[in-house]
């Protein structure tokens, strides 16, 4: 994309109404635009981002064995009455609305009551199972207070997957393997030595839960880490018994602020029973089916990685979710300039590299902040300067190293294998 065409601008100042780093930076930067109190837009660079998100979770997601699935956003009051869930006491967080024909209407916050629904239609045997069912789709959630920017909102992109056994072991086989997979998506978005799995309360049905936390001074979670294990424990769990359980030394745990980036849970047979969700085993008998649930919210993530991995420039994104490959800057109008910026455009564009083409007539202090705002992991600029060395100048957006690239040095290969090269180191 042309920079020129892009209809979103930067901005110098934060605005006014957010307190998040998360929020400041990405209005600043163009990929998002807030339309109210924890509801936000995602522009064309947010969106690439998401996309990016989305496919890396895909990917995992699939490699368990999931099936991808879109549901509906409004839901059957008669539905969720079934599991006592749609009483605004015992859920506090739903959007209703009412039907011009009578009836009431919920936006769903989670889709266990549906999609269990929809199994029951299916599920009848043990030769049915195992499954596994994702989707990602929008959710609504009438939090009193919406605050830390796009990591908590009203409405928001969720990846929610749900899986769906005949025993017990097979569930627990199931559940590590999608904790495993989690690690993985984490570990791919650039926030792998910063996540932890830790331990947290189970409800009723196991007793623990696993959440993903992320270390964070702005975390609203306190958790206690093991750095050697490489695991965690929620300050909500923490207790003598729980850690000798849990085979962990107290005197070993560092004590740490959060943010949860994902779940896991072991849901039992809560929702299939009360919602008819049984199979018929080899014996002939009919037996609940287990199930349970695996969360992941894509603009959180996006958010958590702004926060963990900016700095006092602006973002500085991995380059497997970065919104493109390369940000190359043209600085100069001569002919011979604007010639070799432009052909470097085309031909890293013909060989697969996504490439953000400032051409824009800012100055080169301009182009340079937005650059570092935007936080493309890879800058390349072609100026009057370095046409005239047969130069083009590559910068690494995360360590500052930048590098005169020439014909006349010894890079194997064209510019355009070298970047390759380089978006696959970064990688």
């Amino acid at each position: 994309m042309r920079q020129s065409q892009l209809f979103t601008k930067t901005r110098k100042h934060s605005p006014t109404d957010e307190v998040a780093k998360n929020a400041q930076l990405l209005i600043r930067a163009g990929f998002i635009h807030k339309e109210m109190a924890g509801v936000y837009s995602l522009l064309p660079l947010g969106l690439r981002t998401i996309k990016k998100i989305e496919s890396i979770i895909r990917e995992e997601m699939n490699a368990l064995g999931g099936q991808e699935v879109e549901l509906t956003a409004l839901q059957d009051k008669q539905l969720w009455q079934k599991t006592d869930r749609w009483s605004d006491e015992l859920v506090d967080v739903w959007f209703k609305t009412k039907l011009q024909s009578g009836g009431e209407l919920g936006l769903s916050f989670t889709h266990e009551e549906p999609l269990t629904a929809i199994m029951a239609e299916y599920v009848s045997s043990y030769r049915d199972l195992p499954l596994s069912v994702y989707q990602f789709q929008t959710k609504f959630r009438n939090e009193t207070r919406a605050k830390s920017g796009i990591m908590r909102g009203r409405e928001f992109l969720m990846k929610d997957l749900y899986s769906f056994s005949r025993t017990q072991a097979e569930h627990d086989a199931f559940y590590e393997k999608a904790g495993v997979a989690y690690g993985k998506i984490f570990s791919r978005v650039g926030l792998g030595d910063k996540t932890y799995m830790t331990f947290a309360s189970g409800g009723s049905f196991s007793k623990f839960s696993h959440e993903f936390q992320t270390l964070s001074d702005v975390g609203e979670d306190t958790i206690f880490v093991d750095e050697i294990k490489k695991v965690a424990i929620n300050k909500e769990v923490y207790g003598d018994a729980v850690l000798e359980s849990l085979g962990l030394n107290k005197d070993t745990l560092v004590e740490k602020k959060a943010i949860e980036v994902g779940n896991i849970f072991s849901l039992g047979t809560k929702f299939s029973e009360p919602l008819k969700l049984s199979f018929k085993n080899e014996s002939g008998t009919e037996t609940p089916v287990i199930m349970g649930s695996y969360g992941i919210g894509l603009g959180r993530l996006m958010g958590v990685v702004v926060e963990t991995l900016s700095d006092d420039a602006g973002i500085v994104w991995p380059a497997s979710i970065a919104p493109f490959d390369v940000h190359l800057i043209r600085l100069g109008d001569s002919e011979g300039t604007m010639r070799q910026a432009d052909e470097l455009y085309e031909s890293l564009k013909s060989s697969g590299v996504e490439v953000l083409y400032d051409d824009r007539g800012e100055q080169a202090g301009t182009k340079f902040a937005d650059a570092d705002l935007i936080g493309i992991p890879l800058r390349l600029v072609v100026s009057d300067k370095t046409v005239a060395a047969g130069q083009v100048e590559a910068k690494n957006r995360a360590t500052g190293e930048t590098i005169m690239w020439g014909e006349q040095d010894a890079h194997n290969g064209s510019v355009q294998e070298y970047i390759l090269g380089l978006k696959k180191q970064l990688a």
